[in-house]
């Protein structure tokens, strides 16, 4: 079965006498350059809730831009000494590096929310200092303050943290300079909080105030695993994964599971632990290391449903990456074509499955799929008419689907060609001169050559697959290594010993320009 069908049927065991929408939530604090690895969660948690509308329940995706989270670090592509005077500040609350959006997390998230929109998935959006500020969070920043015992001992037992005997669970918005990452609290007395503006984590400097203030309507948030509790009771989550490294034991998850049930008096949400996307090095992703390829720029290069399936076609405890370097686009391309076949022969296996929730229930007709590596080769190749060149190969004239098809492929695989192919894709068409491994053809490679050139004059019209029979006739009659007959062939067109499928290759060429490189090289 398929994993998200596997998911959907035990959300619906777990659910079955729920009568209402359920919650399905996932965040991301925008604290940089939004990384490809955070789509994972989001594309998971889109899959689940469309899934579950296909069994007519009714679920709704809400996806939190945590904009309240201190800044702990400067992204790599900004300036340490412009911005570290922000440092332990709300995120709302800094300035936007392009000084057109509202604040510094309204820059990232825009950015992130189109390549969300871009890939094909619907959340409703909300930010997280809306439900600190409209007083959604006060209640249980209250419980939260009055169980800090508890708290504390959750923390003890569960991931083995010991907090001081003062520790609060609450970070307070600095009345003097207006830092929350930076403040620490150490009394509550049922209506206030007492804290100390001190040095917090990145280098943020405090501003040394003690002070006292009531905690309510934004003037404190909680810390992150009593605030992933927090928020499953306030925006009543009913499913909601996470990274797996927070799934395992003693981790972020079991802390606030117990503290969901111990303080809150909830059950945890559903949880679907998942792998993260790693960077080329195999390492985690990070918007504010600055690691890993940016969401915005696989968007751009990766068409959406090729995307969706770079997203959503692996097992989400399966670790993998993403990065356009390198022949992922390709590989990505070869699969997806995998699976409409299966789909549309009726195969109905878990490949056929994906496909058709790649496209949303929706999938496109049957239609040509034309080979991503011929793409690569015809791309570069500019007296080639493309949609005549793909007619051919398919031996009809392609339907108006097949042509908008092949336009996007087109598009994507010259974007890849320009930016991110691995050599061995790159073709040249040497036409203006002769390429300098031609003088080194042996007598078998240049008589070979020659009965090429013997076919070519004597079919005024070449048709691709017949000249592909014609070469290994040729190979056969000379005794010719195949290595030998098709590197000759390569080096005397491309300049290089490889290339795309000979026959058909050359049958793309003026024949004239082809009748007469042949000569040469004989």
């Amino acid at each position: 079965m398929f994993w998200a069908d596997r998911h959907k049927e035990e959300i619906k065991k777990r659910f079955l006498s729920n009568d209402g929408t359920l919650v399905i939530r996932d965040e991301k604090t925008a604290s940089g350059r939004v990384h490809i690895g955070s789509m994972r969660g989001v594309a998971i948690h889109g899959t689940i809730r469309d899934v579950l509308h296909e069994d007519g329940i009714k679920a709704k995706f809400l996806y939190e831009i945590n904009n309240f989270d201190p800044m702990d670090g400067i992204p790599a592509e900004l300036d340490e000494d412009e911005w570290r005077e922000h440092l332990g500040k709300p995120l709302k609350d800094i300035p936007s590096p392009d000084g057109k959006a509202k604040n510094f997390a309204e820059y990232y998230a825009s950015e992130f929310k189109d390549v969300i929109a871009e890939s094909g998935f619907t959340p409703e959006y909300y930010n997280a200092s809306e439900l600190y500020l409209e007083g959604k969070m006060n209640d249980v920043i209250r419980e939260a303050l009055d169980s800090a015992d508890t708290i504390r001992d959750i923390y003890k037992k569960v991931s083995r943290s010991e907090k001081k005997s003062d520790w609060l669970p609450v970070s307070v918005v600095c009345e003097e300079c207006g830092k929350i990452g930076t403040t620490q609290a150490h009394a509550w007395d049922g209506e206030k909080v007492s804290y100390s503006c001190l040095d917090g984590p990145g280098g943020a400097v405090g501003c040394k105030n003690e002070g006292s203030v009531e905690p309510w309507d934004g003037r404190a948030k909680l810390p992150w695993k009593v605030e992933w509790a927090a928020k499953w009771k306030v925006v009543g989550v009913d499913v909601e994964g996470g990274g797996k490294d927070h799934s395992t034991k003693g981790g972020a998850r079991e802390v606030a599971s117990n503290i969901a049930k111990k303080v809150f008096n909830i059950e945890s949400p559903y949880d679907i632990p998942y792998e993260f996307f790693l960077d080329k090095n195999g390492k985690k992703m990070s918007s504010s290391g600055g690691r890993g390829v940016s969401s915005r720029e696989i968007a751009s290069n990766f068409p959406p449903a090729i995307l969706r399936l770079a997203l959503i076609g692996k097992e989400p405890t399966v670790q993998t990456s993403i990065d356009p370097q390198g022949e992922l686009l390709p590989l990505l391309y070869d699969w997806h074509d995998k699976i409409a076949k299966k789909y549309w022969d009726g195969v109905g296996d878990d490949d056929a499955r994906l496909f058709e929730i790649l496209y949303h229930s929706k999938p496109p007709k049957e239609m040509y799929h034309p080979r991503f590596q011929t793409i690569a080769f015809v791309a570069q190749m500019e007296h080639v008419d493309t949609e005549k060149q793909f007619a051919e190969l398919k031996e009809s004239v392609l339907t108006k689907e097949e042509v908008t098809e092949l336009n996007e492929r087109v598009e994507f695989t010259k974007l890849w060609l320009d930016n991110y192919a691995p050599e061995k894709y790159r073709f040249v068409l040497a036409k203006d001169t002769i390429p300098e491994g031609v003088k080194g053809f042996s007598d078998s490679q240049k008589k070979a050559l020659a009965r090429v050139l013997q076919f070519v004059e004597e079919n005024k019209s070449l048709d691709g697959a017949k000249f592909h029979e014609e070469l290994h006739r040729i190979k056969e009659a000379e005794g010719i290594a195949p290595k030998d007959l098709f590197t000759a062939l390569y080096v005397a067109f491309l300049g290089r010993d490889s290339g795309p499928q000979a026959g058909w290759f050359l049958s793309t060429l003026d024949r004239d320009f082809l009748i007469s490189r042949l000569k040469e090289s004989i």
